[in-house]
């Protein structure tokens, strides 16, 4: 309990410094409202904009104001404007102020005028999908090359995993992308069926279609680098349990080398795997920024970038805040979790 609870107080205290890098950097831009309206816009709609983000405040008013908008519990001037804008649950008024709870307040996309957490939250499930799938193929292909690897060490077929998993760990996911969208997606489609881009859902005759296959090359592509970690990681951890003087024994006894492997060394040497796996997923939710703009994949990291090009910071500022979020939240479950796997783990110390 102390570990989580100083794990918790270290997660505020990265997200705190995460506000205060993005904070920092939308009020070092020129002008926030100019870019909501564009060039030609009038001044009395620019001096609007200006008010409804801060900008006429001191530098540690719009402080107060972004860190009151980010909180879920806030105050807010209870009125019906500000219940519009921020969707809010009541849960004490005083005056005319109300503390509320509701979720973080992101502002709005200068480009859509929606909200950002609205575009996040229509985003995230495809990125989710994407990362599940591309962590469930890399497990599954890394732990059986990485058994193949182990049983045959030293072989062919072991220098070649090696030199393969080397080579995948290092090739960047654009490239890979990049590659595979135009070998697969382009000179094979006839083959594979496949197509170079598309995204989740697609506008057909007969409406919104589901297109799954359109998920089959991004999550390979997205795949290729904790497959080769996972690889090489089971490799070194089956290798290590079997040097163990308790397999040594097993073997001795005449058991069967299959029930050796399956059921003594997998069991202890996946645990590291399984923690490495779970930590790979905050990885791929971040990674994907490229491999989504390549694939047309839209997801977070699709509207990360574009906002990048359009220039639509808040899109760009939620994204980032939502990562880092993210990041903090699942590192503490992997960590809870390699101590389920492992009870021999003291968290505590």
């Amino acid at each position: 309990m102390n570990y989580l609870l100083k794990r918790l107080a270290y997660g505020i205290v990265v997200l705190f410094g995460v506000v205060m890098i993005i904070f920092a950097l939308f009020n070092a831009l020129p002008d926030p409202a100019r870019l909501t309206q564009g060039q030609r816009t009038d001044p009395e709609s620019i001096e609007l904009v200006r008010k409804e983000l801060g900008l006429d405040k001191a530098w540690h008013e719009k402080l107060k104001m972004y860190l009151n908008d980010l909180s879920f519990v806030s105050l807010h001037n209870d009125t019906e404007e500000n219940l519009i804008k921020y969707d809010y649950n009541k849960i004490l008024t005083v005056g005319n102020t109300a503390i509320v709870f509701k979720l973080p307040y992101l502002r709005r996309s200068y480009q859509s005028k929606r909200k950002v957490m609205e575009i996040i939250l229509d985003a995230l499930p495809k990125t989710i999908l994407l990362a599940l799938t591309s962590i469930l193929i890399a497990t599954v292909l890394g732990i059986l090359l990485g058994i193949v690897s182990a049983v045959y060490k030293d072989t062919f077929w072991d220098k070649l995993a090696i030199f393969l998993s080397t080579g995948g760990f290092s090739t960047p996911s654009y490239v890979a992308a990049i590659v595979i969208a135009y070998v697969f997606g382009y000179l094979l489609s006839d083959y594979t069926g496949l197509n170079m881009r598309g995204n989740m859902y697609e506008i057909t005759l007969n409406g919104k279609e589901l297109m799954l296959k359109n998920l089959i090359l991004p999550a390979i592509t997205l795949g290729i680098r904790p497959v080769c970690i996972i690889m090489l990681l089971t490799r070194s951890s089956i290798l290590d349990v079997l040097s163990q003087d308790y397999i040594r024994t097993a073997v001795a006894k005449g058991l069967n080398k299959r029930t050796v492997l399956f059921k003594h060394t997998l069991r202890n040497a996946l645990n590291p795997v399984l923690t490495a796996t779970t930590g790979w997923f905050a990885s791929l939710l971040a990674g994907s920024f490229f491999v989504e703009i390549i694939f047309d994949w839209k997801g977070l990291g699709y509207y990360t970038v574009k906002g990048i090009e359009n220039l639509d910071f808040p899109v760009v500022m939620g994204s980032i805040l939502f990562i880092a979020t993210a990041f903090v939240i699942i590192n503490i479950l992997v960590d809870l979790l390699y101590k389920v796997l492992d009870p021999r783990v003291t968290l505590d110390n």
